[in-house]
């Protein structure tokens, strides 16, 4: 299903799997994909399998990278509970280009410029493929939930979505 034109750049999550020798495919879209389910749709997938990576401000200068599969919501309360905080915030468009050097709706834990906690919901994990960004925004990266983990030794699992 990889349809990468090989005159496009390498995404940098790409370069960063590859330097991992985790084995994943890079996906283009055809145009602007305005929602999870075209993204869904267009990568062959069902829109669980789209892994969301989300950036949030525990404190000053102190950040987390949370995955949650799919339209699922993120239950604060067990975040925070998780985190050890009593207050986080999701960080702004700014924050998230600074912290990770990605554009928002291409953010993945790999290829940042400094390592980040981890933290992964269960339910990416219930999936045998996912697909998450490259580092590019109209670009996926796309592979086994089990390489996914394998590359994320550290990451914590936890139940971290409403239901």
């Amino acid at each position: 299903m990889s349809n990468f034109q090989p005159d496009q750049p390498t995404p940098p999550v790409s370069v960063a799997l590859t330097a991992l020798n985790i084995p994943h495919r890079v996906f283009t879209h055809a145009g602007p994909v305005d929602s999870l389910e075209q993204a869904a749709a267009e990568r062959g997938q069902q829109p669980e399998q789209i892994v969301r990576t989300i950036l949030f401000r525990l404190g000053e200068g102190e950040y987390a990278l949370v995955l949650m599969a799919g339209p699922a919501q993120i239950s604060w309360r067990a975040l925070r509970q998780h985190m050890g905080r009593s207050r986080l915030t999701t960080a702004s468009r700014d924050e998230v280009r600074q912290v990770t050097g990605y554009p928002i709706g291409a953010v993945a834990p790999f290829g940042l410029p400094q390592p980040l906690p981890v933290l992964i919901d269960e339910s990416v994990l219930q999936q045998k493929e996912v697909s998450l960004g490259s580092g590019m925004r109209g670009v996926a990266i796309i592979l086994r939930t089990a390489d996914l983990a394998a590359a994320l030794p550290d990451a914590q699992v936890g139940r971290f979505r409403n239901d």
